[in-house]
């Protein structure tokens, strides 16, 4: 199977997927998107050998610097909603998948490349990594998942704080928060990857997949917290707001929000 977006390699047992778009600092696009489902949705499951998945992203500034921006531009509230629950639905595929997946954090992990590590179910930084949700700044709120999964990473309040001004975590301070379970020198975040997959690897693959399952019921709770994210953010994906933030990111200019 073959991909636009994404690199896909194998060894040992181990699959390695790489976010390929460096010149977008790995930004997520809809056909990153689109190979990620394909990918976690059909070309995964057939691999009954492979033990782990790492997930990093191209180059050595950028995990994913976000999702691509310009993609937003004239969408409407439907529009919006399904974009969201389009990336939330690829994003619940990572998290339910039967092997663990790893993500090597490489270095920015903004908006939609947070909540892809997020959606992996470990986390390793390397030193220059940095973590954030700045979609306000965007006047836009988190679509794939944010809002939700950095609440049950690092806790209401720090989340909350992070949600609400843009602000970023660094390596050291992700690893003080429980937000990754290890920080690596720059260009070692694989090695440490392929250390917890073989470890892994070595423990029942049954007994794996039901931990997995188990872990993922946890936080299934009652009210959808991801069905309101969705549709919140195509509430505010419209707005005259969330257009100004959307041009003006990409004109390289302080928006001037109206509220409206």
């Amino acid at each position: 199977m073959s991909y636009q977006n994404i690199r896909i390699e194998e060894q040992d047992s181990i699959v390695f997927l790489t976010i390929n778009r460096p010149e977008a600092l790995n930004a997520l696009n809809s056909e990153v998107m689109k190979d990620l489902d394909r990918f976690f949705g059909n070309d995964l499951p057939k691999r009954d050998a492979v033990k782990g998945v790492v997930i990093t992203g191209e180059g050595d500034r950028s995990f994913v610097a976000g999702a691509d921006i310009s993609e937003f531009i004239g969408l409407s509230e439907a529009e919006g909603k399904a974009l969201s629950s389009f990336g939330q639905d690829v994003f619940f595929k990572i998290e339910k998948s039967a092997v663990p997946v790893v993500a090597v954090i490489n270095g920015f992990a903004l908006g939609g490349g947070c909540e892809l590590a997020m959606s992996c179910h470990l986390r390793i930084a390397e030193s220059h990594a940095k973590f954030g949700q700045p979609e306000v700044s965007l006047g836009l709120i988190p679509g794939y998942g944010g809002t939700q999964r950095l609440l049950q990473y690092i806790g209401k309040s720090k989340a909350v704080e992070m949600l609400l001004t843009g602000d970023m975590l660094n390596a050291e301070e992700a690893l003080a928060h429980g937000l990754v379970t290890h920080v690596c020198e720059k260009g070692s975040g694989k090695d440490k990857a392929i250390e917890l997959i073989k470890k892994i690897g070595t423990k029942g693959p049954v007994a794996i997949q039901k931990t997995i399952e188990a872990i993922n019921a946890f936080f299934d709770y009652s009210q959808d917290g991801y069905k309101r994210e969705h549709i919140g953010f195509g509430e505010v994906i419209g707005t005259e707001d969330s257009q100004e933030g959307a041009n003006a990111f990409l004109e390289k200019r302080r928006a001037e929000f109206k509220g409206k």
